[in-house]
């Protein structure tokens, strides 16, 4: 099936040239090391959460070689609240390989650039487009949203067949001139005009050829994927208190929260509701000292992209404290370091939220 239409990119250019977004951060340049670091962070993630972030980012990690010498731990730290960990994780591998095999040059090849840690074939193009001019096809959900409308294309994006199909799509409707604009032009529509909800064909370009909106199909396109029952987990966690101080333990690279601090899991209650006894909270507390006072807080709801969880926390402050084993797994954080600590967006909240409501408390 043929796809070539060169009149689909001069719209598309010539809109967003005109109308599209000009004063992002990371555009209007050709450094790669901004261009790869902001499509890292826009996986995901909306434009608005990504400002505040990037900027900090950088101030941190001005360059390249500052972000490969860093400790991933500081990646992480800087990292935290924005999400989708292996992110940051697969950024500072990125970061090495870059300087380990290429100088500290990104290649402008798309093909080698989806060899790196964290860039799979949409973001190699990406990055090759806006730093180097490379004619490369993004596919991305803006992409198959506007691609699903315009072209009326009414079967599942994420199955097999009919994604394949985009993808042969967008490789023949990328110009060969006026990339980087072609590229914005379609993130920029799927963002501002071809939106999920209520969008605004009547200022869309591509109004006149779109399929679903002379159908009126706009709400049914792109076909939803078949909804199922989210999964749902149950984590009691810890809290424990000393002397000012709260414990954290280092979770492991992969899974959740990978690599980040987090509050201590009580073992064997994963998948249980109902609250421990309070003998079961004593023994598992007893290797970081003795439990003088056990408060059973309201749970925290947290929804991850596949399965929602249920944190029910065990605040505890103890009587006497023990040594930490040697293995670094534990360590106790001081309550004024809590801000600025490589935590997960909610456990970071549930312990601010927890140290101003007993800010006076003997805890803290």
């Amino acid at each position: 099936m043929q796809y070539e239409d060169p009149s689909f990119a001069a719209t598309l250019v010539a809109w967003q040239k005109e109308h599209g977004r000009h004063g992002l951060p990371w555009q209007n340049t050709r450094d790669a090391y901004l261009v790869w670091l902001s499509e890292i962070m826009l996986q995901q993630t909306q434009v608005s959460a990504v400002l505040g972030y990037y900027a900090r980012f950088l101030e941190r990690f001005p360059t390249l070689a500052s972000l490969a010498a860093a400790p991933v731990e500081d990646v992480m730290a800087q990292w935290a609240g924005l999400g989708y960990y292996t992110r940051a994780r697969n950024l500072h591998q990125c970061a090495q390989r870059v300087m380990a095999e290429y100088g500290g040059e990104f290649p402008s090849d798309p093909a080698l650039l989806a060899e790196l840690p964290g860039i799979g074939r949409s973001t190699a193009a990406a990055i090759a487009a806006f730093s180097a001019g490379r004619r490369a096809a993004i596919m991305d959900g803006n992409v198959k949203r506007v691609f699903a409308r315009v072209f009326g294309i009414d079967t599942y994006p994420g199955e097999r067949k009919t994604e394949e199909a985009m993808w042969a799509r967008a490789e023949a409707l990328a110009p060969a001139e006026g990339i980087e604009a072609y590229t914005q032009g379609l993130m920029d529509m799927g963002a501002t005009l071809c939106t999920r909800s209520s969008p605004s064909c009547e200022r869309c370009p591509m109004a006149p050829r779109c399929v679903a909106f002379a159908t009126g199909r706009t709400a049914e396109l792109p076909v939803r994927k078949p909804k199922k029952a989210t999964p749902e987990k149950v984590a009691h966690m810890l809290l424990i208190f000393d002397r000012g101080q709260v414990l954290l333990e280092q979770r492991p690279a992969t899974g959740i929260w990978g690599g980040l601090l987090s509050l201590p899991e009580l073992a064997g209650h994963k998948a249980q509701a109902d609250a421990p006894e309070d003998a079961a909270v004593a023994t598992a507390v007893q290797s970081f000292g003795a439990m003088e006072s056990l408060e059973r807080l309201l749970p925290v709801v947290h929804i991850f992209t596949h399965y929602k969880l249920y944190i029910h926390p065990l605040l505890v402050t103890l009587s006497t404290r023990a040594a930490l084993a040697g293995d670094g797994r534990y360590t106790w954080l001081d309550a004024a370091a809590i801000p600025g600590a490589a935590l997960p967006a909610p456990i970071k909240k549930l312990l601010l939220d927890l140290l101003g409501e007993r800010s006076q408390a003997r805890m803290f």
